[in-house]
């Protein structure tokens, strides 16, 4: 008789069901966690209204996330049972040239987990348990608590956006349009690289907010602040006309186009954000200009860096999530996150019950 686990799943566009569904075995060379804690992505609120195309239904979502492994495939050391591990959510062989070269992130067979658009379908972790290659987990420290660890994937992110920009102590200025999560892990990023000013930009004064508290030195509001302004921000010297370094963070034509106009000639923008597929690219000002087009796509290399930033204390995990709830309110929370609800910045979803130590976080 085959054995169900519980899972949020996709049906349809906008529709998610708490169901059960048959649990996955390990096959060869991969690993199954009992999930802990998974995070809600801004892509996942994305992705379920159809409007991506890359959350093709049925899905089940989610790639935030940690757990403890429970069951192994063939060529895999029972050892690993029992191991508390973060999940890279990049799912890559590990033999093709780009992983051979340390992009994983660009591998020739790359998946990404929660993932299904017209390539391939991926299930992923709003659910009890999920399936993934042995090479993909990052063992945990003994003091990093699951909903910690959850957020290490986002935090690499930031880190990889943070590496690509060449970004150091020789960065004099560093714009970051879009304060979600993402955008406050490239400032995180940031900070912990050296980099000499920072500035977060916004639509929501909340998260600007946020940005100010996660070490940005100066924040402005979408809606009240021009190209011109941020670039003039962004000069640090009578020669400069922009930041030495924007990261752009949501993947919109409007903050696009911004991040083009605020950063100086030569300088460098990181493209992270991918909410629209295609937007129109003022190609002259890129041109006449030179300026670096550069893009950030999910992580290579970067959790050792992440887990040791976070355990080291310099980077405060806990304080981007905003709530931790049961799975079965997941629904819930797609809708609120959805409707941009104010003040809620990261929901981390519990598909396995409440984790001792985990669940009565203070907000």
């Amino acid at each position: 008789m085959l054995s169900t686990m519980k899972a949020l799943l996709l049906t349809a566009p906008s529709s998610l069901t708490l169901t059960d569904i048959e649990t996955p075995e390990p096959g060869t060379g991969e690993v199954r966690v009992r999930i802990a804690a998974c995070g809600i992505c801004g892509s996942d609120v994305h992705g379920y209204t159809g409007s991506t195309g890359r959350r093709i239904p049925p899905l089940v979502m989610g790639h935030e996330a940690a757990g403890t492994i429970d069951a192994v495939g063939q060529n895999v050391s029972d050892e690993m049972i029992g191991q508390r591990v973060a999940i890279d959510s990049t799912v890559f062989c590990g033999e093709c040239e780009f992983c051979q070269n340390g992009q994983e992130n660009l591998c020739t067979h790359r998946q990404v987990l929660g993932v299904s658009c017209d390539a391939y379908r991926r299930q992923g972790c709003f659910a009890e348990y999920a399936i993934v290659p042995e090479r993909c987990v990052y063992r945990l420290p003994d003091q990093m608590g699951f909903v910690a660890a959850s957020l290490l994937e986002p935090l690499t992110i930031g880190l990889q956006a943070v590496r690509l920009g060449i970004a150091g102590p020789a960065t004099r200025s560093a714009l970051v349009i879009g304060a979600g999560t993402i955008g406050l892990a490239i400032i995180v990023a940031l900070k912990s690289y050296g980099v000499q000013r920072i500035a977060a930009v916004d639509l929501d004064a909340s998260r600007l907010k946020e940005a100010r508290e996660f070490g940005a030195d100066a924040v402005f509001e979408a809606d009240q602040t021009t190209a011109k302004q941020l670039a003039e921000w962004g000069a640090s010297s009578a020669d400069t006309d922009g930041a030495d370094l924007v990261l752009e963070a949501v993947g919109a034509a409007a903050s696009v186009e911004t991040a083009i106009h605020a950063v100086t000639r030569g300088g460098t923008v990181v493209l992270v954000g991918n909410v629209s597929p295609a937007v129109e690219l003022p190609l002259q000002t890129v041109v006449t200009r030179q300026i670096r087009l550069q893009g950030s796509c999910a992580s290579a290399g970067c959790y050792p860096e992440a887990i040791e930033l976070a355990a080291s204390g310099a980077v405060d995990l806990p304080r981007f999530v905003s709530r931790v709830v049961p799975l079965e309110d997941g629904t819930d929370w797609f809708k609120r996150l959805h409707n941009r609800e104010p003040g809620i910045l990261k929901v981390v979803l519990q598909p396995s019950g409440n984790i001792k130590g985990e669940a009565n976080v203070t907000f």
